[in-house]
């Protein structure tokens, strides 16, 4: 989940890593007397946003009522601007990059950092960007910063040594996938402050984290709802509603539905379960999404075949489904899951391709 940057911000302080002193406003009626000059910062789930006009500083009470009354509800990115960050404008003497996130390839947090702050990363030089993995059975350990500070121009070291193991341990305790700062801030007084912040939290932590659940912009009332359920969802814009668990198989289904010319109107990723509940609560999502036929291809494991075939069976009845469902059932209590279909009048394949080639019988698709 990514957060905005009024709520990384918030984790930092709470890790005592320095940020600008701010506010945050939903409308103009919220403002309040402040120091200028002031930043009047987008709340929206985007990079560029000073490109695009997100961004905008204020040198008086004038200007911070105008540019806030532009701001507010206006789009940016594609993207409403529903709140405002208002903050202290700094007084930057240099700019730096600095996050950690975690290698996948060496399943290692790793510091990523640069002199080059306030730029994209991507658009860094490769050998202006230096990086320092941690082992995590270790941990972070003093010589850490030391490393960094060799890579990058900072006067005051005590205080960057202090801000990057809080940035660490923000890391760990948020159960974050990464911890950016871009820019990291050194001020006319040498002052270190986290000039923006950028933190995903790894959404199978989520349940820890209750108080940074917020709606994906990006998604549809549906896609969130279901997010809240904690499926993986997404709505597309075929005509066949999909429930697979496991997001290979469910990746491979979209591709064999491609393959034969068919188009899915939804991704449901049923995950692993053994509780019929779980079935209908899909079922609901994918009914919701108003599909023509629906396709459930499960291969059984920790999810049992027969608690998925009840669970169909337990559907069809509950949300009164009449469009044809054709089930690929294979796996853990295969032979018993396919009976209590075959009894509710539901034919069950065990070869994915022969579901699929039946989709495409039903859909009159050659």
């Amino acid at each position: 989940m990514n957060l905005y940057e009024y709520m990384g911000k918030e984790i930092f302080k709470k890790y005592g890593i320095p940020v600008p002193d701010g506010y945050v406003i939903e409308n103009v009626g919220e403002l309040r007397k402040f120091e200028y000059p002031v930043a009047i910062k987008s709340q929206i789930l985007s990079g560029k946003r000073g490109k695009a006009g997100g961004i905008k500083f204020a040198r008086n009470s004038n200007e911070l009522s105008e540019f806030s009354d532009k701001l507010l509800n206006s789009t940016i990115n594609n993207l409403t601007v529903k709140k405002l960050l208002i903050e202290r404008m700094l007084n930057i003497k240099k700019e730096i990059y600095l996050s950690i996130t975690l290698d996948r390839a060496t399943k290692e947090p790793v510091i990523i950092l640069s002199a080059d702050g306030g730029m994209e990363i991507e658009s860094v030089p490769e050998e202006n960007i230096h990086k320092i993995h941690i082992d995590p059975m270790v941990g972070y350990s003093d010589y850490i910063a030391r490393e960094a500070l060799s890579y990058i121009p900072v006067e005051n070291k005590k205080q960057f040594s202090n801000l990057l193991s809080s940035l660490y341990k923000a890391f760990v305790g948020e159960d974050a996938l990464l911890t950016e700062i871009n820019p990291l801030v050194i001020d006319a007084e040498n002052n270190i402050i986290a000039g923006d912040s950028k933190v995903i939290i790894d959404d199978n932590a989520l349940y820890r984290h209750k108080d940074y659940m917020i709606t994906d912009p990006d998604k549809t009332a549906l896609e969130n709802e279901a997010a809240s359920k904690s499926f993986t969802f997404i709505e597309m814009d075929g005509d066949i509603g999909v429930i697979a668990n496991g997001a290979g198989l469910t990746m491979a289904t979209m591709d064999s539905l491609t393959l034969h010319k068919l188009k899915p109107r939804n991704f449901l990723d049923l995950g692993g379960t053994d509780n019929i509940e779980i079935v209908e609560d899909a079922f609901s999502f994918v009914m919701r999404a108003r599909p023509k036929l629906i396709f459930v291809n499960i291969f059984g494991g920790v999810t049992k075949a027969d608690t998925v075939a009840n669970g169909i069976v337990s559907s069809k009845k509950k949300f009164d489904i009449k469009q044809p469902i054709v089930v690929r059932l294979s796996g853990v209590h295969e032979e018993e899951g396919q009976k209590i279909l075959l009894e509710s009048g539901i034919k069950a394949f065990t070869n994915m391709t022969d579901a699929v080639k039946e989709l495409s019988r039903i859909q009159g698709v050659e």
